[in-house]
């Protein structure tokens, strides 16, 4: 499995941007399948966007479409999640996750078999 570590969470405005990153250790991280979701409190955890091992496929959920970007640079080992346009329902802890395998659009939680801690993204109205 590869360890992930996010960063770039905060507290911002709504239409306000943000960048996040997740940093992950090994030698094999571009042979992952990266994606980010999130979870708001009280609610389940939900996909946000999943991007294929080159970055070239990208998948988003309906909610953030148009406003998120997901990308990577395999050789830092990193991957971005751009928010722009932030709304309040976008309020939730931002998880990074990783998974082997071919890239299939799945927008699954459970099939990703390394996550990271978390980082708090909060946007006032």
């Amino acid at each position: 499995q590869v360890q992930l570590v996010e960063s770039g969470g905060g507290l911002v405005q709504a239409g306000d941007s943000l960048r996040l990153s997740c940093a992950a250790s090994g030698r094999t991280f571009s042979s992952y399948v990266m994606g980010w979701f999130r979870q708001a409190p009280g609610k389940e955890r939900e996909f946000v966007a999943t991007i294929n091992w080159s970055g070239v496929i990208t998948y988003y959920s309906a909610s953030v479409k148009g406003r998120f970007a997901i990308s990577r640079d395999n050789a830092k080992n990193t991957v971005y999640l751009q928010m722009n346009s932030l709304k309040p329902e976008d309020t939730a802890v931002y998880y990074c996750a990783a998974r082997g395998g071919s890239y299939d659009y799945t927008t699954t939680a459970a099939v990703f078999s390394s996550w990271g801690q978390g980082t708090q993204v909060t946007v006032s109205s």
